[in-house]
């Protein structure tokens, strides 16, 4: 298939899903034991919520001066379109099925009477459908459904955007559009649904406790990363030097600003537990970046602003999924010692072998790891970790780690193989000679 006609189809699929839009007849919901009535809002959840959604969206361009930065000059534009890009395709995807997949129905199966979601009811919630000003009685009480819907598709933005950097300078672009789709649809979803859905199977049998994304956003970008860079192999000239550390504080800033509505929005509401999180996000981040460069320092290497920058992120990345369980005391350790672990998996020859351009994996899946694991040992709460509840509590955290690990990695390389047949992921050699700035998007850094 030549390269126009790839393009042509793209275009049809986006004309017939517009069009879709004008004949999809919307059901409104109304008052009953899933919705409930518009007296229920809390105008002050309302406008947090509005708020962090903005702060949410930000963090994907953010995220695109953040990697950005860290390419080599020819490849600037096309990192950054990858990350931004997704703020258009995953929301479209997201308002047509994604979120009835992540939020509808569950279809799964049922143990001792309970039932327990792999994913959700497809049709559901098609085009919006019945999300609109009433609150949904389990998911957000207290905010119309749609303003949560909103919330959660900014999440499904940004976790494609976060798999780019792994295999920056190196993929077609089309090709790529083709696996976010897919990787959002089978891979984000159902994870998503597991985790957050009432009745999901790792929140609700498990009793896997993510606040605001550890495992649903981070590990999964983390090994779809890893799957990515195996399956692609090495770039033909995998030395570069940064071309804009300036961009790279510029998109730490935005992700750590935008990270106060990722974390602190994740309560739903305008309330102590939304203040916790606001705190415990900046000192866990804080207590990375300097243990990051100092670690560095007593390493041999000099103390960098890109360290510095890799640092906050990847406290960030470890408090997410405790952002809302934990103490301020409990997230300096948790920065502490996410920054130290990351830090010597990004330096590890093994993984550096594999040529993941921005360690991705490395901060990513290993800094949603150690989320994961820190907020099995101390979130609080009854039967909520090791310390408040035992060994069953941590023992069940460790089984959801591994099979959300297996899945998103198997998985992603299954969606890779799958992208690959249809269109090949990687540029020609030329192509990458050149740069992907102008051999695919005929734009110059």
């Amino acid at each position: 298939m030549k390269t126009e006609k790839r393009w042509v189809i793209s275009f049809i699929l986006i004309t017939i899903a517009a069009i879709s839009g004008l004949f999809w007849e919307s059901t409104p919901a109304t008052e009953s034991a899933v919705f409930n009535s518009a007296d229920t809002i809390v105008t002050a959840d309302v406008a947090w919520l509005l708020t962090s959604s903005c702060l949410v969206l930000l963090m994907t361009p953010g995220l695109s001066f953040f990697y950005g930065g860290m390419v080599g000059k020819k490849n600037v534009i096309s990192t950054m379109l990858q990350s931004f890009i997704c703020l258009g395709v995953v929301s479209l995807l997201w308002v047509i099925v994604g979120f009835s997949l992540a939020f509808g129905d569950s279809y799964g199966f049922t143990i001792q009477g309970q039932h327990y979601g792999l994913v959700g009811n497809p049709f559901q919630f098609a085009f919006m459908d019945q999300v609109g000003v009433l609150p949904h009685a389990q998911m957000a009480s207290t905010i119309p459904f749609i303003l949560f819907a909103l919330f959660q598709m900014k999440f499904a933005v940004i976790t494609p955007a976060i798999i780019t950097g792994s295999f920056a300078e190196r993929v077609r672009f089309i090709s790529y559009l083709l696996f976010i789709c897919l990787f959002t649809l089978f891979i984000y979803t159902p994870l998503c649904h597991m985790v957050w859905h009432p009745s999901g199977l790792l929140g609700s049998y498990f009793g896997v406790k993510d606040f605001a994304g550890g495992t649903v956003v981070h590990m999964s970008a983390g090994f779809a990363a890893l799957a990515g860079v195996l399956f692609l192999g090495k770039r033909k000239n995998s030395d570069h030097i940064p071309t804009n550390i300036p961009f790279v504080l510029l998109g730490t800033g935005m992700l750590w600003f935008g990270w106060f509505g990722f974390n602190a929005g994740s309560a739903l509401a305008a309330n102590a537990t939304a203040a916790m999180a606001f705190a415990t996000t900046t000192v866990t981040s804080a207590s990375a970046m300097l243990t990051w460069i100092f670690f560095d320092r007593l390493n041999g290497r000099k103390v960098s602003a890109m360290g510095a920058c890799i640092g906050a992120v990847v406290g960030l990345v470890a408090i997410t999924p405790a952002a809302g369980f934990v103490t301020i005391p409990q997230s300096i350790f948790f920065g502490f010692i996410a920054a130290i672990v990351s830090n010597k998996m990004l330096y590890w020859k093994k993984l550096k072998s594999v040529d993941d351009t921005l360690d991705v994996f490395a901060c990513h899946g290993v800094g949603g790891i150690m989320g994961m694991i820190l907020t099995a040992i101390f979130a609080q709460g009854e039967n909520a970790s090791l310390l408040h509840g035992g060994w069953g509590v941590f023992s069940h955290h460790m089984i959801a780690l591994v099979l959300v690990a297996a899945f998103t990695f198997f998985g992603s390389m299954l969606l890779y193989k799958v992208t690959n047949s249809i269109i090949p992921l990687r540029v020609s050699e030329e192509s990458e000679q050149i740069g992907l700035d102008l051999s695919q998007h005929d734009e110059k850094f």
